[in-house]
């Protein structure tokens, strides 16, 4: 969309980044299935390879059907530019992969996803980098984890699997005193419900298989750059700020201001790491997006209700959901997601990791999925699969332990969800 009128996010949602294909008049964005471009003639093609000229030249790198889905998410999250890329595990090793090196090191929450728990301490490893976990409620104790040779700090603005809600702005401002980033994986919230750029954050990546496409069809991921960062303010980020001997000495910040993270993680992350979105992925995130608030109204609005008769029942321990009341971190909604708690969060069942069994295996509406954001209400024992691999004292600071479930909640009749939780628990408790 051109500059002009401050046009609001349901219209955003739709537009951003889109207009008619110029050579049909096709108002949906067409899919560009196609490897490489043709160019002008052998000047255009140097310029493109010497990054003078923006452009098409291969789709590892470029694709016209993903431009417009990286434009439409960084317009949806308030940066200046993004990277999309085959899934939102390969978004945080790109996110990462301009700033690290062989003994640099991030400090993390300890309530991520367990497979970025597993990721961050064990897998990056092989790369010479290494994680430090910190309960992210404890500010002081953030700020002692971070040394010389930390990196990045990396949340998530709503927690999986607990929906518990990140105080974006208070570690920001830990990543600000100390001259490195802020990275948010936003994917749990969106950017509907929480802008963490707006809270501080200077990248925020998403898994775009889960709310951003919401019908459980394609995996992607995204990078989105604030352009706010001063890449150049210190010596702790070379590949920004010095010389890129495959570019002939340029150096990215000083080439491209705002913009120097996401054309590095185009010209170099996808040109070498090779973790490329499909168009056909990017078209179908693209559909997804352009209900995004619609869905997003009515995953709160079910997870509110059930969060409320749930933790009402004599078979439940607790419930996680930031949105009750009763949650610590309620009065930190109308802050960091003021649109709501969003439609993920755990309770615990009485009985136990076989109870927890039980209630999966007894469920007819909700699926049993190692997946969430779906407009399908979904569920999961993550003891005993997605955070399989950490040990009991992880799973527990996750959220995750053996006696909790995870429920991602749909968009389908509320009291239909309620009544298929209460047939499964009696037969989970029974």
């Amino acid at each position: 969309m051109t500059d002009g009128p401050t046009y609001g996010f349901d219209t955003l949602q739709i537009h951003a980044g889109a207009k008619p294909d110029p050579a049909t008049g096709a108002r949906q964005t067409p899919i560009y299935q196609t490897t490489a471009y043709v160019f002008r003639d052998a000047d255009h093609a140097a310029a493109l390879f010497n990054l003078q000229e923006v452009g098409f030249i291969y789709s590892r790198l470029t694709n016209p059907t993903v431009a417009v889905l990286q434009e439409r998410i960084a317009t949806l999250e308030g940066g200046v530019g993004a990277v999309c890329c085959s899934s939102g595990h390969a978004a945080q090793i790109m996110a990462l992969f301009p700033l690290m090196g062989p003994g640099r090191n991030i400090v993390a929450s300890t309530r991520l996803y367990g497979g970025t728990v597993t990721q961050f301490s064990q897998t990056i490893k092989r790369f010479g980098w290494s994680c430090k976990f910190v309960d992210f409620d404890d500010v002081e104790a953030v700020k002692a984890a971070v040394d010389d040779d930390t990196r990045a700090i990396f949340g998530e603005a709503i927690a999986n699997p607990g929906g518990y809600i990140m105080d974006v702005r208070a570690i920001a401002d830990v990543a600000d005193a100390a001259g490195i980033p802020l990275i948010i994986d936003n994917t749990t919230a969106t950017p509907y419900l929480c802008r963490p750029i707006e809270h501080g954050a200077t990248l925020v990546v998403h898994s775009t298989t889960k709310y951003l496409t919401g019908n459980g069809t394609v995996t992607g991921g995204c990078i989105v750059d604030s352009g706010k960062f001063d890449w150049s303010a210190n010596d702790k980020f070379p590949s920004l700020s010095q010389p890129e001997p495959a570019y002939h000495g340029l150096k990215f910040h000083e080439t491209f201001g705002p913009l120097a993270f996401t054309f590095h993680g185009i010209a170099i992350g996808l040109r070498d790491l090779g973790m490329t979105m499909n168009p056909q992925a990017a078209h179908y995130t693209l559909m997804g997006t352009e209900t995004l608030s619609l869905r997003m109204e009515r995953h709160v609005e079910n997870a509110t209700k059930i969060a409320q008769w749930l933790e009402k029942d004599d078979r439940v321990d607790y419930v996680t959901y930031a949105g009750l009341e009763s949650s610590p971190y309620f009065e930190r909604v109308k802050t960091v997601c003021p649109k709501g708690a969003g439609g993920l969060f755990t309770f615990a069942v009485k009985g136990g990791y076989d109870a927890c069994v039980k209630l999966v295996n007894a469920l007819e509406i909700f699926s049993h999925v190692a997946n969430l954001g779906d407009t399908r209400s979904l569920i999961i024992h993550s003891a005993s699969t997605t955070h399989r691999q950490l040990s009991a004292e992880q799973q527990e600071a996750a959220g995750a332990g053996a006696n909790v479930v995870r429920v991602s909640i749909g968009t389908e009749d509320a009291d239909d969800l309620i009544a298929d939780l209460d047939q499964a628990l009696a037969k989970a408790t029974s």
